[in-house]
């Protein structure tokens, strides 16, 4: 999205849905980009590229998501279109429930962490998934969040030899592929996240 004239870059947004063919995107203000996105109106005009990339792969049977704070909006996308449960991180109770109301049309079951314990299991995503796989006989995982998140959460999925996607989240400059700045290295050598991503094959990239 690009916010107005003063900011350089884009700032890179996930799609949340596109339920009603109409696009929602959630995000977080962290600073100034952001915060001049929260202040603005109905009628304004924003220049947007994209979407960009790819997506998760078509899956027969019953997934698991796992995401962790804002990597939860894509995840929710790909809740309208699998039949799915939910395993969600975050850092409280008032964050979590955010996130539980907008889930919930979409999945099965859903399944909480929070950092201080004032919601579900106190913790991380990781610390529960084991349970949570012993629950069902799901058919893959597909997981986005932070990058320490992702990494655990596809350990854990290959330990179990679970098929995993993981949707990285990584500044973009371009959003074309041209500047490298996104850039990852993975089995095939470096890939984009904005052109051959976001979402990878877990054991491609780690």
């Amino acid at each position: 999205v690009k916010i107005s004239n003063e900011f350089t870059l884009r700032r890179p947004l996930g799609i949340a849905s596109t339920a009603g063919g109409r696009v929602k995107i959630f995000y977080r203000v962290v600073g100034r980009g952001t915060e001049t996105l929260s202040a603005k109106r109905t009628g304004e005009r924003l220049n947007i590229l994209g979407a960009l990339g790819n997506g998760y792969s078509p899956r027969e049977g019953k997934i698991l998501l796992v995401g962790g704070g804002m990597g939860l909006a894509p995840l929710l996308c790909a809740a309208e279109k699998f039949s799915a449960d939910v395993l969600m991180g975050g850092r409280n109770r008032g964050e979590v429930t955010f996130w539980q109301e907008e889930f919930r049309p979409h999945v099965e079951e859903i399944f909480i962490t929070t950092d201080d314990g004032s919601l579900g299991k106190g913790g991380f995503v990781t610390d529960a998934l084991s349970d949570v796989l012993a629950r069902r006989n799901y058919s893959a995982v597909l997981t986005c969040g932070p990058e320490i998140m992702i990494r655990g959460v596809a350990k854990l999925a290959a330990e179990k030899n679970l098929p995993c996607e993981v949707s990285f989240e990584r500044r973009m400059a371009c959003g074309l592929g041209a500047c490298l700045s996104c850039s990852i290295d993975t089995l095939s050598g470096r890939r984009k996240v904005c052109k051959d991503g976001p979402v990878f094959d877990a054991k491609e990239v780690f």
